[in-house]
């Protein structure tokens, strides 16, 4: 099992280039299944999350693969299989995103029930109910989901207790293009990847409109093509870096980014100090004389609001700032396993409901840490960059799922990180 090793302190600058999105990549590989004829898509990042999709469609009769250029290769080449076992699906929460492909193309679908999850309790209760509004059949047996019946149009509201569901949005819309009839959905998601995945089932020939608001209107169509699509830069990472050059007050600039899809996050940063250059595609961290870091408070909540998935890697950046800050988690109330390994290293967080209250240190001092869940392991080798002496993070096979070589984007930008393999 691998572990990185950081030496925190040293200067970092230069450029680093953000990959493209794996939670728009994931929803758009499995909407391939209700394709006819082959899909090209671009910029998809090497992650662990994407070669398990990969499996998991292969095992749905779609034949993937790499192209040369990084592109992915994926067409549909026998549509007789309608079920995601546990095995497979067990691996990644979201690939219980195919339900509404599967269920919309062929008829019928057989989904492994998600398990728990590290994050807190996150139901599929919103899917299966948007899901039987466009009249799925729908019922839960030895673990699995169990969706037939006919696809019609329907109108529906897929709010939450915490808001919209991203997934959940995503599962019905798949199901939504191929219908009989017009579907509405209200309370939709609104995240750029949810935008993204729209604009890539209008490439291929379905009728959405409302694209980037609460209200999805989707006008059934009989089939859809395949078409070539590039997929929108990552914001989580784009916000990583930039959070780690706050942190450690390094002239960085982070190439690719997408700022439109980063205001609350870039509003919080500036907060606590940061001078930042944005342009159409970067973002840029100014190094300030002082290097001070301003304790500020922090609310998660659906896009547009602040991203639960930049939650960790900001309390990272607040144990550094001065005075005392509070991160309030409104998407996933439990997602503070970070904060005990942050503790490690010094910092002194404590816990009050969905609420954390830190106050800042001057130091952070290196010490070995374990990673519990993606993000949490970014928000480590953040602290790590910035700890006196020696940090090792163990379980980095959680950030495999989300970071393309990220030790080595950082090495370049001058930090002393190295991945170590053990037997």
């Amino acid at each position: 099992m691998d572990r990185i090793r950081i030496r925190g302190g040293r200067d970092l600058r230069g450029s680093v280039r953000v990959s493209g999105s794996k939670n728009a990549s994931l929803p758009i590989m499995a909407a391939v299944l209700l394709c006819d004829g082959p899909v090209v898509l671009r910029n998809i990042p090497d992650l662990k999350d994407i070669e398990t999709m990969r499996g998991i469609l292969r095992h749905l009769g779609v034949e993937n693969h790499r192209e040369r250029d990084g592109s992915l290769y994926l067409e549909v080449t026998d549509a007789r299989a309608d079920c995601a076992p546990y095995d497979l699906v067990r691996q990644m929460r979201a690939s219980f995103v195919v339900l509404g492909a599967l269920w919309a193309r062929r008829g019928r679908a057989k989904v492994s029930y998600p398990g728990g999850c590290v994050l807190g309790h996150r139901p599929v209760d919103l899917h299966i109910k948007g899901l039987r509004s466009l009249g799925a059949v729908v019922h839960i047996e030895d673990g699995y989901v169990h969706a037939g019946g006919v696809v019609k149009g329907g109108s529906m509201f897929l709010g939450g207790n915490y808001g919209s569901t991203v997934l959940g949005t995503a599962n019905v819309l798949m199901a939504a293009v191929l219908a009989r009839g017009t579907t509405v959905i209200e309370n939709a998601a609104m995240e750029p990847e949810v935008e993204d995945l729209c604009n890539f089932l209008n490439a291929c020939g379905a009728r959405i409109t409302g694209i980037g608001g609460h209200c999805l209107v989707v006008e059934g169509v009989e089939r859809l093509g395949g078409c070539e699509y590039s997929i929108i830069p990552d914001r989580i990472e784009a916000a990583t870096y930039l959070a780690g050059a706050l942190m450690t007050n390094s002239p960085i600039t982070v190439e690719g980014a997408r700022p439109a899809h980063m205001l609350a996050v870039l509003d919080r940063l500036q907060a606590a100090g940061a001078e930042l250059e944005v342009g159409a595609d970067y973002v840029r961290n100014v190094q300030r004389p002082d290097g001070r870091i301003l304790a500020v408070d922090v609310t998660t909540l659906p896009y547009p609001g602040f991203p639960t998935d930049i939650q960790a890697q900001f309390m990272a950046l607040m144990t550094r700032a001065e005075g005392v800050s509070i991160i309030t988690e409104k998407v996933y109330p439990e997602r503070f396993m970070h904060a005990s390994e942050l503790a490690r290293l010094g910092a002194n967080i404590r816990r009050e409901g969905p609420s954390a209250i830190i106050q800042g240190t001057p130091r952070l001092s290196g010490a070995p840490v374990m990673a519990s869940d993606l993000r949490a392991s970014a928000s480590l080798v953040l602290a790590g960059l910035v700890a006196e002496g020696r940090t090792d993070v163990r379980r980095v096979y959680h950030i495999d799922r989300g970071y393309e070589r990220i030790e080595q984007k950082l090495q370049r930008l001058g930090a002393d990180i190295e991945r170590i393999s053990e037997g």
